[in-house]
């Protein structure tokens, strides 16, 4: 693993992600290449064209948002000379962002089709398995970090269905449970979406039965204010992606975004771009948003990457060396050694999404 200390202090402040999708982080020329590559149809044949019809200007629902993939994922989905050039182009990016390390989540089995089912996307059946799915990645964020000096980790996010069968008053199912209990057994991290679109009690179910480590968005916790101070004593980090919230109308212009008051609170979170290609932003969009129009300071900046690198996944010596670049990068004494990892030294990591589609995802730290 190449180690932090290449990356250049020139252009500092760095920055931190732990929230964002490789499959929404794609280069749209990468999809037109291998869509002509693989004669697969795309409804467009330039950029400007692709980046009209699978990306957002305005808010759309949810389920809208997710409509988008099923225009491009089937150039990608299938192939391995693709799947291992996005995860390489993915850390060319973040490195040009000025992202020093960054946990990127991602499905394989939506991106095989060999060993699944269903097959997404209207594949033919292959021999790409959900197993070679995740060595590609591997291999292309490997390269990745070699070649441009930036530290990675991966998020494997796995479909789940909406059984009707759930336990009694919660809106989680048995299977999905049980899965979270045999990771906090094997000392698996977890992180989970919740209160994107969904209530507080979302929020409360993914700590109390999930036991969650970190909540992906969880805006609506907010409407809990008990749960919200609970959270906010136990230091529970909040991966925010407030340009995402816009578009995808988890949060309402007309109200004041949940960030505010974690930025207020001194909370622990950190800002995210979620689905960049879709959502035609860059991590400095995030940024400028929350500096613009919700008065973020360069101070706040620096404070909130420092909590995202305390409350990343990485084994405690390489989250001290990560906590170390940042603070000789913002000018700041460094800290003599991070907080221990609340749960486990081992190198997985699990996370699980309420979302309505029924995304969940394990957390792989290779």
């Amino acid at each position: 693993m190449r180690s932090l200390s290449v990356l250049s202090l020139s252009s500092a402040p760095l920055q931190v992600e732990l929230h964002v999708h490789l499959d929404g982080a794609i280069r749209p020329e990468t999809i037109l290449y291998y869509g002509r590559k693989r004669g697969i149809a795309l409804p467009a044949d330039t950029v400007e064209e692709l980046q009209t019809v699978i990306g957002m200007d305005k808010p759309l629902t949810l389920p809208g948002f997710l409509a988008k993939f099923s225009y491009y994922m089937p150039a990608i989905a299938g192939c391995r000379e693709a799947i291992r050039r996005v995860a390489y182009e993915f850390l060319e990016t973040k490195a040009k962002e000025r992202v020093a390390y960054v946990e990127v989540r991602y499905s394989p089995h939506l991106l095989a089709n060999a060993k699944v089912e269903p097959i997404f996307w209207n594949q033919a059946e292959g021999d790409l398995t959900p197993d070679e799915v995740v060595a590609l990645v591997c291999q292309g964020l490997q390269e990745g970090e070699s070649a441009f000096g930036i530290k990675a980790r991966s998020i494997l996010c796995c479909m789940r269905d909406q059984p009707h069968e759930t336990i009694e008053g919660s809106s989680l199912f048995p299977g999905h449970v049980r899965a979270y209990e045999e990771a906090v057994r094997s000392g698996v991290h977890r992180t989970v979406h919740a209160g994107e679109v969904g209530s507080a009690e979302v929020v409360r179910e993914a700590v109390d039965k999930l036991r969650t480590e970190r909540v992906g968005h969880g805006y609506h916790t907010l409407e809990d204010e008990a749960l919200y101070q609970r959270l906010r004593q136990a230091d529970m980090h909040f991966e925010v992606c407030p340009w995402s919230s816009y578009l995808t109308g988890a949060w309402k212009p007309e109200t004041e975004h949940a960030v505010i008051r974690f930025k207020n609170d001194k909370a622990n979170y950190s800002l995210n771009t979620d689905d960049p290609l879709i959502f035609k932003s860059t991590l400095d969009t995030d940024y400028q948003m929350t500096k613009r129009d919700m008065g973020f300071t360069e101070e706040e900046f620096k404070r909130l990457n420092i909590n995202a690198a305390k409350s990343s996944f990485l084994p405690e010596d390489e989250k001290q060396e990560l906590l170390n670049l940042l603070h000789k990068a913002y000018g700041m004494p460094c800290s003599a050694s991070a907080e221990a990892p609340r749960t486990c030294d081992g190198p997985w990591a699990l996370a699980a999404s309420s979302l309505p589609d029924g995304f969940a995802s394990v957390q792989l730290l290779p």
